[in-house]
């Protein structure tokens, strides 16, 4: 990532993990994704081909007692990766929505880069409890997670779905294009902040 662009670079190191992670808003699809947790790497690889970001993720974290910690510090250091590249947010489209369907799984998505953080989650209980060594229930840990360092308020609607494969990973899709289409820049509002408040 050395070319001119919205980057966001954030390097973060417990006890339990040490995470890097970089994105490129305004990249084409790249992604380098290692974090010892194979569907959650499928799931980040989802994230930045589908959101056009050039996305870096490398995590070293305590897998001898469970993923938890892994998958939790990933995603608050992609939240504040994503909050620094989008920097003063002036000229972007700031809302943005998607629906992406996974064969019997559907996920809506909206999201508002409003500098507060909110989310709202729902997805059809009784899931199947892992996909591999992925806790479904991590799901909305995640979106909280980045959520909460992004500064952004995120809903997210699965309205049916049975296979759970599916129903996380049309999250992920949706979840990218939205951020896409928000975080892109507005032709028609060149060098304006979308705010009536004068801040985000």
């Amino acid at each position: 990532m050395t070319r001119e662009g919205r980057l966001g670079r954030i390097e973060r190191t417990t006890k339990e993990t040490s995470v890097l992670v970089e994105i490129d808003l305004d990249g084409t699809g790249r992604t380098d994704i290692a974090t010892g947790v194979g569907f959650y790497d499928h799931m980040l690889d989802q994230l930045g081909r589908h959101g056009l970001f050039d996305l870096t993720v490398k995590t070293d974290g305590d897998l001898h007692i469970d993923s938890h910690h892994t998958i939790e510090d990933t995603a608050l250091a992609l939240g504040a990766a994503f909050k620094q590249a989008l920097g003063d947010k002036v000229g972007i489209y700031r809302f943005g929505n998607c629906t992406v369907p996974l064969d019997e799984s559907l996920a809506e998505v909206t999201v508002d880069l409003s500098g507060r953080p909110y989310l709202v989650h729902t997805e059809p209980e009784n899931m199947a409890p892992m996909i591999g060594e992925y806790d479904t229930t991590m799901t909305r840990h995640i979106l909280e997670s980045f959520v909460a360092q992004a500064q952004i308020a995120l809903h997210v609607h699965v309205p049916y779905g049975r296979n759970a494969h599916h129903i996380v990973e049309c999250q992920f899709k949706a979840l990218a294009r939205a951020l896409r289409y928000a975080s892109e820049r507005d032709p028609r509002a060149a060098g304006i902040l979308p705010s009536t408040k004068g801040a985000l």
